[in-house]
């Protein structure tokens, strides 16, 4: 999966959601926040998917 600068994604297995700052090699660099704080990691791209908000229900 490709995934570009500004995109929402989310590991496969859960967690918080959080927004693409840099992708190179099978590498996603992302931020998100903890609380307050800011975070920040990378990933490799297999373990990301895109994240889709569902606001049909609004």
């Amino acid at each position: 999966m490709e995934f570009s600068v500004g995109d929402t994604v989310q590991l496969k297995s859960g967690g918080e959601v959080m927004t693409v700052e840099g992708v190179s090699a099978g590498q996603v660099d992302c931020v998100w926040f903890n609380a307050k704080k800011v975070e920040r990691s990378t990933f490799d791209v297999r373990t990301l998917e895109s994240f889709k908000n569902d606001f049909s229900g609004f």
